[in-house]
């Protein structure tokens, strides 16, 4: 990875959806600006927020999909993630902001 880029590995989230009730929402289907989460798998060595393991939310709109291996990751630069989740301290579930 060269300067601020981060390699993110956008999990299940970025295909398709389920609604509250239950329907299959697909991937093609148009929405308002949507964020998704994904998971940072390889970071540059001028990233500063971001560390590998993390989980960050960022636009799918302003992506560039790479495939290694036959896995498909997104390449962002730093400044385009919109936020990084910690983990709760406590033994309850969730990500906090």
């Amino acid at each position: 990875m060269l300067h601020d880029r981060i390699l993110i590995d956008p999990g299940e989230e970025a295909g398709e959806r389920k609604s509250a009730a239950g329907i299959v929402i697909p991937a093609t289907a148009t929405m308002g600006k949507r964020l998704v989460w994904g998971e940072v798998v390889a970071a540059g060595p001028h990233v500063r927020q971001a560390d590998l393991g993390d989980t960050v939310l960022y636009d799918p709109e302003d992506r560039a999909e790479v495939e290694l291996e036959g896995q498909a990751y997104v390449l962002l630069r730093e400044r385009d993630v919109h936020a990084i989740s910690e983990p709760a301290e406590q033994s309850s579930a969730g990500m906090y902001l």
